[in-house]
């Protein structure tokens, strides 16, 4: 996958793309990242790149000829790639949408900054919006990386090949359960004793029991979304009785 992020602040990548997963996944060929300074876009003596907003206002706003012209360049020999722009307007971003979002072979992130961007750039460049939660941040910087994290894990090869990413939390609308490893015992603390006996039908119930609890208290939200069996719902009828009884 090819990624290429339009950014006033490219050296805001350096760590969280040179380390772990994702310094991995460009060794293995699997990670093309090419980051874009906006300001090389400006035809601007001083490379400005902001400009006041018409009808006052606090804040600067980016310019349309700037951000335009650097989504055209970068795109200009392939101009079916989807130009995903990080914004507290977009869709909000989830397990699904990183899914989809790992099925296109390249794809282009604007990052915003500022007041925001002039909406004719909305109009004529970017073909989607994305928001990884109801805040604002400074800039789109983190957000996209979050985007590209995320979307990563779910490029084949990444992980290897033990479907690991099918077991997170939200991959089945569910939160993840929760995991142990040695020692046996830790501070008077031991290892759930299903987890120690081997049998892989009674650990995978087990498992998928402590989701739907971790989910039932933490999450609620999510079980409205989820795909629950019959038994799903008769364990969460349980987990209500026992929350109930300790009032």
């Amino acid at each position: 996958m090819r990624i290429d992020v339009l950014t006033l602040f490219p050296a805001m990548f350096d760590g969280p793309m040179t380390e772990s997963m994702m310094v991995k996944a460009q060794q293995q060929g699997l990670l093309e990242l090419h980051l874009h300074q906006i300001r090389d876009y400006s035809n601007d003596k001083h490379r400005a790149v902001d400009d006041t907003p018409y009808g006052g206002g606090g804040g600067m706003v980016l310019k349309p000829d700037v951000l335009v012209t650097a989504i055209e360049a970068v795109t200009a020999q392939q101009a079916d790639i989807p130009v995903i722009l990080m914004s507290p307007q977009g869709r909000l971003f989830s397990h699904k949408i990183a899914q989809e979002l790992a099925q296109y072979d390249r794809m282009v992130i604007v990052c915003g900054h500022y007041e925001g961007i002039d909406e004719r750039v909305r109009q004529l460049a970017v073909t989607d919006e994305i928001s990884i939660g109801d805040y604002v941040l400074t800039g789109g910087e983190l957000a996209a990386m979050v985007v590209i994290d995320a979307t990563l894990r779910h490029v084949p090869g990444l992980l290897g090949a033990d479907g690991a990413e099918e077991r997170d939390s939200h991959a089945d609308g569910l939160l993840e359960g929760p995991h142990y490893t040695r020692p046996v015992v830790f501070r008077g603390l031991p290892v759930p004793q299903v987890l120690q006996e081997g049998n892989h039908a009674q650990i995978e119930h087990w498992r998928h029991v402590q989701a739907l609890r971790r989910t039932w208290r933490n999450r609620p939200d999510l079980l409205r979304k989820a795909n629950l069996s019959d038994d799903d719902r008769y364990l969460l009828a349980q987990f209500a009785q026992e929350d109930a009884s300790k009032y």
